[in-house]
């Protein structure tokens, strides 16, 4: 039986975070064995903490992860090595605002055996122009920095199975603030597989963004620096998967 964790970032969702639960918790429930929904809670200052806690007394499989705030990236980072610590056979990482559907999850399970990593592409999104034209940006950056092309590069539905994950998280920063964008490089570059599936995104299902659009230049600026630096340090010939670390890939 494979051991399926769900890892769920959450910063201020104190509006959302009860009912994205209750949606996603049968999913691990279906799954069985080891199957766990962690939800990171990023240091929320309003009302998160009291309800996850409230939640862990109504759900079984729902392990929630407190840490101070250090962004999403972290919170991702912190879940996916949580999971791959504990035995994970598969991590699957989706945010806790309610803009995608479980139902959606059930393609990609079935063709787990494909991995690497098995993407939602948000093909009709409906969280604004803004962040449209930031993912469309960001494929140019990452072809200019890296010489890969990535539709979806930072699209928060992915499932990765935890052999090769426990791998790429070695050669992560600590704490890299656009984590989920740096391993789906990864993947591609160490050709790992990378898949795509169309997904629904839709609106925040309540509170709000937490980045404005001038916050996200100041990323897209610093992430362009960041990338370029650690361009050899990842890729170069050292930085390879089975360069050296044993794995003969």
């Amino acid at each position: 039986m494979d051991h399926l964790y769900i890892v769920m970032p959450a910063y201020n969702e104190q509006d959302t975070i009860e009912e994205v639960i209750r949606q996603w918790h049968p999913l691990v429930e279906k799954i069985g064995g080891e199957s766990r929904l962690a939800v990171v809670n990023d240091g929320s200052t309003d009302a998160t903490k009291e309800r996850l806690r409230a939640c862990e007394k109504r759900y079984s499989r729902l392990v929630v992860i407190n840490k101070e705030n250090q962004g999403h990236g972290a919170a991702v980072l912190t879940g996916y090595r949580y999971a791959v610590a504990r035995g994970a056979d598969y991590v699957f990482q989706t945010d806790s605002d309610g803009q995608t559907l479980p139902e959606e999850f059930w393609p990609l399970w079935k063709d787990r055996q494909k991995c690497g990593l098995l993407l939602g592409r948000r093909l009709h999104r409906q969280d604004g122009l803004s962040r449209i034209f930031v993912t469309r940006v960001l494929r140019l950056v990452l072809f200019f920095c890296f010489g890969v092309w990535l539709a979806d590069a930072n699209t928060p539905f992915r499932l990765m199975r935890a052999k090769e994950l426990k791998k790429v998280l070695r050669r992560m920063p600590l704490n890299f603030y656009l984590s989920n964008v740096l391993l789906t490089v990864c993947y591609k570059k160490y050709r790992l597989g990378v898949y795509e599936y169309p997904i629904t995104f839709r609106p925040r299902q309540g509170g709000t963004n937490s980045i404005n659009f001038r916050r996200i230049c100041s990323i897209g600026r610093q992430a362009l620096r960041d990338f370029w630096r650690l361009r050899k340090a990842l890729f170069g010939r050292k930085g390879m998967i089975g360069a050296n670390d044993g794995s003969g890939r």
